[in-house]
């Protein structure tokens, strides 16, 4: 097996052990169990098990901030915009949901000052959710709500999707679901 090649498996068992027994429960010793060899090869691949866990969150969150500030600088309108940020959300869970379960449930175990990092990093992209709500309402695409709660709304009908592609019995159409989730939001949203 090649090197590189054992790395990329290295790190998708990772995932997956984290993802099934939690970050917390999961030791060194299941990842090396997992990958068939010593404890001490682990750290060929990493320096603990913090390391992995801050690599996987802030990666993954480096995805989202680059597609949302591509999103805000483009001249879409905001409703296009908002459309934009949904299928960022959605294509990004279907290539990589055992990361994106990570965000959701284990963003809790970083050690400081990571921990205060990832969580003003995190404060930081759900403004910018808010700022292209606003600017939808401002420029009368979007029903007069409150911007925090339609955030928040937004972003938790969002978090959920990666269970559906961590599921092997369940199979997904990620283009499918990207409109239905937006037509959904949108429906309510909207003013036409």
């Amino acid at each position: 097996m090649k090197e590189k090649a054992k790395k990329e498996i290295f790190f998708e068992e990772s995932l997956k052990l984290f993802y099934e027994k939690g970050f917390k429960a999961t030791t060194m010793r299941d990842i090396a169990r997992k990958m068939n060899f010593e404890v001490a090869n682990i750290y060929n691949y990493i320096d603990s098990k913090s390391s992995l866990l801050e690599e996987y969150l802030f990666d993954i969150s480096e995805k989202f901030h680059s597609s949302i500030d591509d999103i805000i600088a483009s001249s879409y309108t905001p409703e296009e915009k908002l459309r934009l940020i949904i299928s960022t959300h959605v294509r990004l869970t279907a290539k990589r949901p055992y990361e994106i379960a990570l965000l959701v449930n284990e963003w809790r175990n970083l050690k400081e000052p990571k921990l205060n990092e990832f969580v003003t990093k995190r404060n930081i992209y759900e403004e910018k959710v808010k700022s292209v709500i606003k600017s939808g309402i401002e420029h009368n695409q979007f029903r007069i709500v409150n911007p925090d709660i339609i955030t928040d709304l937004v972003l938790s009908t969002l978090r959920w999707l990666y269970d559906k592609y961590t599921d092997n019995n369940v199979k997904v159409n990620s283009v499918e679901l990207e409109k239905e989730i937006a037509d959904f939001i949108m429906s309510g949203l909207c003013i036409k």
